[in-house]
């Protein structure tokens, strides 16, 4: 910027200034403006834009704001949130988060976004402050946060590159959740070549809230003032995500690098408790957090959702250091919030800041205009119409097709390549696979977060889902999951988004849970690219399709675009959270085999898919053909079924099948307890040994039960195709015919891998 907290008035960009100079030369591009962006500016204004007014335009008016490449395809979920049945969504997109009725006068909200590209940049700070933007995030609707998850992607595990990121980031995460005392119950650390200098960091909040103390993000009634609480505000993250995560990095990293945001759990600890007693108060009538765009958005989105108009006086915004108005506008200092207050309220709502040492100040309020005014230096340097600025920006029909390479890569199968043709070659490969850096041990990420801080954690990492206890006098209880494969997106981005969904929708009712409500983040490369689109376009429609067949809705999420360094994009990663509700948490299906001598049955069926799979990744580097197939009524007759062994107590453990087949689900199950199991194959996949062990198909779990006839009814009532394979016991995971391999040296390759590469 061309202004200088030392200005005097005189000197200031005002919007009378604006009126007189027209041709005044200004930066509109070096914020990353488009030149018909800058012309519809001036025509909304009917002059040109002060400093301060483009400023919050340009931030506002970023792709990671405005959604301006993705509003037309995304839509499609708003119109799917109104089929939702009738008062189970209290609020949905386009608020700060989605929130869900589970009963007993409880809603749970939750959500998913993205902090990718500063991650790169400053990975703990980046990492770190995309968990205290989601918490924020989660807070603002009222809710207590009780929980977290962090999907992650890296570049190979072997690149140096790798090795600078992973600690980094994993380090933020579990610093700054850890210091909040929230645990983190799950997530993902998936790891492919595209991701090499673009890793993806997201973050998912989950929080717990009563219907009446739901609240949403708007700034009514005149008269009303207009309080920031929190941190101060500082040069750190001026543009922030804003701008960073709205271009493609260059092969050296991002063109541009603005301060990533820097973060203070202690000081976020205090906001959040803070919160949680002025909402009990009853003394906060609108709130907002301040994440991307910092104070351009928070205040434009109050006004715009609001019944009138709203003044602020920068003048009055505490700081850390002199900014100017810009940059105040700008900066996406952590740990702020914005809450709209009635003038009864303010005495106490600053006594109750003032207990928890929060520093609160009154910087405007509510107007019965229909104008965002700000003044700094007594002078007026923004008046906008808030619509503009926070809901009415750009909207782009990108141009879209599908890819002319696209044919050929689902062409090239992985029915040609070379297979195991002896047992001992299918030991030799078991042992490869979990030693794989995608299906190794997570323990070297996940020992380093808290599992199980305040005492509500009852399922986390490594079980499919995490699930934590909402009320301890009923047990009623949420599960998450997130997933996504972004080898099968790539080879078909609408099968590959709705196998995404389908996995976490399994992982849920693998332990118990009914899945109610889906977020997602949606993580592609540059929207300026048609295959890009194409790809982004595609998993839209399959998500959709794919939730109005399975019953539950999209209540919110995120998009992250420009994931690429230079030409190379990302794998189209449409990462698909799901939550669920059990009635009783202590009826929920653990995961791994408990004790010996049960049978062990797979439940679904087994075809030949194994293009896209782990075991083509990891033997062959190959990618192509079509992933598995969706059959959404199978896996909503598995949860049904899962849901009620769940209930009735049938079946003592449960594992979903996804990455790396029934071999993985075997191995990783006997690793939870040190149990063995002995199995048959001849009835899978017609007695293929191969295929019945690596395939990726769909829709299948295997499950432990002391109590075979239950389980056999259950899996008829439910049209679930079932098949006894083995029984538990023993120290090794025993194929018949074809090999066997001590627990304990399965166990060994599938720990050694993370430590190795990481220390």
């Amino acid at each position: 910027m061309a202004d200088t907290p030392s200005r005097t008035p005189s000197q200031l960009d005002t919007v009378a200034v604006a009126a007189t100079d027209p041709e005044r030369e200004q930066p509109w591009a070096d914020l990353g403006l488009k030149a018909d962006e800058y012309q519809r500016i001036r025509e909304i204004l009917g002059r040109r834009p002060t400093g301060a007014e483009l400023a919050m335009y340009s931030v506002m008016w970023s792709e990671h704001c405005s959604y301006k490449s993705t509003k037309v395809h995304l839509k499609q979920f708003g119109e799917l949130a109104q089929e939702t049945p009738a008062g189970k969504m209290l609020a949905g997109i386009g608020e700060n988060a989605g929130v869900i009725d589970i009963g007993q006068g409880y809603a749970v909200t939750f959500k998913v976004e993205s902090h990718n590209h500063p991650s790169f940049v400053e990975p703990y700070q980046g990492a770190a402050t995309g968990v205290g933007g989601i918490v924020r995030d989660i807070l603002a609707m009222g809710a207590r946060p009780v929980a977290v998850m962090d999907p992650l992607r890296f570049g190979p595990l072997d690149a140096e590159d790798t090795a600078r990121v992973l600690p980094g980031i994993v380090a933020g995460v579990g610093g700054y959740g850890n210091c909040l005392g929230l645990p983190n119950i799950g997530g993902e650390a998936v790891f492919d070549d595209t991701y090499l200098g673009n890793p993806l960091v997201n973050a998912l909040c989950v929080g717990v809230l009563r219907h009446e103390d739901l609240h949403l993000a708007k700034a009514s009634g005149v008269g009303n003032k207009v309080v920031l609480y929190g941190a101060r505000t500082g040069g750190d993250g001026i543009g922030g995500v804003s701008v960073l995560a709205s271009e493609t990095f260059d092969a050296d990293g991002p063109a541009k690098r603005p301060s990533v945001q820097v973060g203070d759990p202690f000081m976020e600890k205090l906001l959040i408790e803070c919160t949680l007693e002025l909402f009990q108060a009853g003394v906060i009538s609108g709130i907002q957090d301040l994440g991307g765009a910092g104070l351009s958005c928070a205040t434009s989105e109050l006004a715009s959702a609001g019944d009138g108009g709203m003044h602020v006086d920068l003048d009055l915004v505490p700081l850390r250091e002199p900014l100017a108005p810009e940059m105040i506008l700008m900066s996406e200092s952590q740990e702020r919030m914005m809450a709209i207050v009635e003038p009864d309220d303010i005495d106490e709502f600053m006594a109750i800041c003032a207990k928890w040492d929060v520093e609160a100040v009154v910087i405007g309020e509510v107007t019965d205009s229909d104008r965002l005014e700000i003044d700094w230096h007594g002078e007026r340097v923004v008046d906008v119409p808030p619509r503009t600025v926070a809901h009415d920006g750009p909207v782009y029909q990108r141009p879209y097709a599908r890819p002319d390479w696209q044919d050929d890569l689902q062409a090239d199968g992985a029915e040609a390549l070379a297979r195991p043709a002896s047992g001992e070659e299918l030991r030799d490969t078991l042992l490869r696979m979990v030693a794989s850096p995608n299906l190794c041990d997570r323990s070297w990420i996940t020992d380093q977060y808290d599992r199980y801080v305040q005492g509500n954690t009852v399922l986390a990492q490594p079980s499919d889902s995490g699930m934590v206890r909402v009320d301890p006098d009923t047990n009623l209880g949420v599960s998450v999951s997130t997933d996504a494969n972004g080898r099968f997106a790539k080879l078909d981005p609408y099968a590959g988004a709705q196998l995404a969904l389908a996995e976490s929708y399994r992982n849920v009712a693998t332990g118990g849970a009914q899945p109610l409500a889906v977020s997602d983040c949606l993580n592609f490369g540059s929207p300026e690219d048609p295959d890009v689109m194409w790809q982004f376009a595609e998993a839209c429609r399959g998500l959709k399709d794919a939730c109005a067949d399975l019953g539950i809705p999209v209540t919110g999420g995120n998009v992250s675009l420009y994931n690429q360094t230079g030409e190379t994009a990302i794998l189209p990663t449409p990462v698909v959270a799901v939550l669920g509700v059990i009635d009783d948490v202590t009826r929920r299906i653990p995961t791994g085999f408990a004790a010996a001598d049960e049978q062990v049955f797979l439940l679904g069926e087994t075809r030949e898919e194994l293009s896209g799979s782990e075991w083509a990744h990891v033997v062959h580097g190959h990618l192509g053909g079509l992933p598995p197939k969706v059959d959404l009524g199978a896996e909503r007759a598995l949860a049904e079924l899962l849901q009620a062994a769940s209930r009735d107590g049938v079946v003592t453990s449960a594992h979903d099948l996804s990455e790396g087949g029934l071999a993985q689900a075997l191995a990783e199950s006997t690793f939870r307890h040190g149990v063995g199991v002995t199995v048959s194959l001849a009835d899978v996949a017609g007695g293929d040994a191969f295929v019945a062990l690596f395939s990726e198909s769909a829709a299948r779990a295997i499950v432990t039960t002391a109590d075979a006839d239950a389980l056999v009814a259950l899996a008829a009532e439910h049209g679930v195709p079932l098949t006894a394979i083995g029984r538990t016991g023993g120290d090794a995971i025993a194929v018949e015919g074809q090999f066997e391999v001590p627990v304990a040296e399965a166990r060994t390759a599938w720990e050694a891998t993370l430590p190795d590469a990481l220390g």
